[in-house]
């Protein structure tokens, strides 16, 4: 069975959005082509005329810091994400997510750019994202712009990015003293390689207050979000037993959290809500703490 008609593999990002622009019939681009090659084989993707490759595009690679952010190329692998020195100091979320993700032989090919670019509502690389406040660079035939990462969702599998966009990486803030991140989930021993619930924290800390915090759980609803009524029962208290369950009470009055036939009940995904909050925001607190 062919899966497609015709292969490009530009060296640039702009042969590449040539090659989108030109191309005859549907085209889709192919990075780690883990979720893409699977979606084909079993047709749950329209069939492809033109497959581009981007892999080797350098603009699409990278993981350093560029004007005070830290830069992370969408095309980046997993493992490189998750063992980079950079984002274990600036982004612990990130580097925990992209760590869990799959197993070791996937994440050695799967992007971080095509977990964003798939567009399901709970993925783990999102999510943390998604709590590190990070923003999308976008490249398309009128240039280069920066979305904030949910700006890239539609709805559970639609991305918002146009058929001539590349989604060309991501732009971090980095960490100051007193603030940290942490990232948790709880996935099916076997068969669907989707989480149950995952939550990611990023917080700062002043003293023994919760000077600032960003809250993303997954699924939350159909496109990723930030838990905001959680993060205001949080900010300007003390990191206590009462806080955290004032954070969790407004946490389960705003999500949307539903029964998944192939992962897990309503009733079940509170009850995680619950442990996942507090061991994030613990881990988190512990890792803001300034030197003594």
């Amino acid at each position: 069975m062919t899966l497609w008609k015709r292969y490009l593999q530009p060296q640039t990002l702009d042969d590449a959005l040539r090659a989108l622009a030109e191309a005859q019939g549907s085209a889709a681009l192919l990075a780690g082509g883990t979720d893409l090659m699977l979606d084909l084989q079993q047709g749950r993707h329209p069939p492809v005329e033109t497959l581009i490759d981007i892999t080797a595009i350098p603009a699409l690679r990278g993981i350093e810091v560029r004007a005070g952010r830290l830069f992370i190329g969408a095309a980046e692998p997993l493992s490189r994400i998750a063992a980079s020195p950079l984002v274990q100091k600036h982004a612990q979320a990130l580097a925990e997510a992209t760590g869990l993700m799959a197993g070791p032989q996937v994440r050695n090919v799967a992007t971080l750019g095509g977990n964003v670019a798939h567009a399901l509502p709970a993925a783990d690389g999102a999510m943390a994202l998604l709590a590190l406040d990070a923003q999308a660079e976008i490249a398309s035939p009128q240039g280069l712009r920066r979305e904030p990462v949910v700006a890239l969702y539609r709805g559970p599998g639609q991305s918002a990015l146009a058929s001539g966009e590349i989604l060309v990486g991501f732009y971090l803030p980095l960490a100051d003293p007193g603030q940290a991140s942490a990232f948790r989930r709880v996935m099916r021993p076997q068969g669907v390689a989707l989480p149950v619930l995952n939550i990611a924290v990023w917080l700062a800390r002043t003293a023994d207050r919760v000077a600032d915090v960003r809250i993303a759980v997954g699924p939350f609803g159909p496109v990723p979000r930030r838990a905001r009524a959680a993060e205001s029962a949080l900010c300007g208290h003390p990191l206590t037993d009462e806080t955290l369950e004032n954070a969790l009470e407004a946490l389960l009055q705003e999500a949307r959290f539903r029964t998944s036939r192939y992962r897990a009940t309503l009733a079940y995904r509170r009850h995680l809500a619950g442990i996942l909050l507090r061991d994030a925001l613990s881990v988190a607190w512990q890792r803001a703490e300034p030197p003594a």
